[in-house]
């Protein structure tokens, strides 16, 4: 299906993470610029905080704080054929971590960069349900030798706990709760697949045997899958990379595809009063587009 895009604004180091902000900015991590930037509805951008590493997904806490999915700088960008291509992991990477942001005061902290004495390889993504923890990625990275794999964890906002939900997953990049919070849902970046997990406790999902969870849905052929936002009606929305664009997964396993002019297109935040106001990170061109979307997004647990 055909989007009417707009553009907000460009010019960004592989912009990331969005959120629509209630005052009608979105405030988005730059991976490779290493910020957290606003964007004001006239496309004029500020730099909130310098954070180091690589941000890599963005979220608003329960106290009005941006919390940051930071990979501690897992790829080295490359300029290809006018794109901005996130590449191999550089050799001085040493892991990533969970960052908060004071939105007053630019403060940057650091809650997490490690669990159960195990370093973070590279933060991905980051949702956080009705209590006010929060569910986050870990992507793993890649190494001369291969991969190191990543996961899916659990953690407290204030610092406390974390858990190590799943281990072992491939590439696991965007991460979403159903509208009821009954299921997690986590996209597999390099071989185009969304996982969805049974919640059965805070930080705890259904053991299924030997898979790690449910599978919504394989894209074919040659399709990596990024970010997502969940719809007011339970699909999943997933920013798709080589075929750049949102595929709408159902939870049923069908999807629709909804094409940006972007080959690495990374994610997708909804806003608005009637929450069908999208916005979308067209990364290997730097570029933030806004659309109307044809349903209305699921509103976030928190906002600022």
């Amino acid at each position: 299906m055909d989007l009417d895009l707009k553009l907000v604004a460009e010019g960004f180091q592989f912009p990331e993470g969005p959120i629509a902000m209630a005052d009608g900015s979105v405030v988005l991590v730059e991976i490779e610029r290493k910020t957290l930037t606003r964007v004001t509805p006239d496309g004029k951008t500020s730099i909130i905080a310098e954070v180091g590493g690589g941000p890599n997904g963005a979220a608003i806490g329960p106290d009005g704080a941006v919390y940051i999915c930071n990979n501690g700088g897992a790829f080295q960008f490359q300029k290809m054929n006018g794109m901005n291509v996130p590449g191999a992991t550089p050799p001085s990477h040493t892991g990533g971590m969970i960052q908060r942001v004071d939105l007053a005061t630019g403060a940057v902290t650091t809650l997490y960069s490690e669990c159960d004495g195990r370093r973070l390889i590279g933060p991905n993504d980051l949702v956080f349900d009705k209590s006010g923890a929060f569910w986050f990625t870990d992507h793993g990275c890649s190494t001369p030798e291969g991969r190191k794999f990543g996961g899916l964890y659990y953690a407290q906002a204030d610092g406390s706990k974390i858990v190590r939900v799943r281990d072992h997953l491939i590439s696991p990049n965007g991460v979403g709760l159903s509208p009821d919070e009954t299921v997690v849902y986590a996209a597999d970046t390099n071989i185009g697949r969304l996982w969805a997990f049974d919640i059965t406790g805070p930080g705890q999902v259904a053991e299924l045997g030997f898979a790690p969870g449910r599978v919504v849905c394989n894209l074919q052929g040659y399709q990596l899958l990024d970010s997502l936002a969940v719809e007011a009606g339970g699909k999943v929305c997933v920013a798709t990379i080589i075929n750049g664009g949102i595929t709408a997964f159902d939870p049923d396993g069908s999807t629709e595809h909804f094409a940006v002019p972007d080959l690495i297109t990374t994610n997708i935040c909804f806003g608005g009063a009637d929450m069908r106001d999208a916005w979308i990170t067209a990364s290997a061109t730097g570029k933030l587009f806004k659309t109307r979307w044809p349903r209305p997004g699921l509103k976030l647990n928190f906002n600022a």
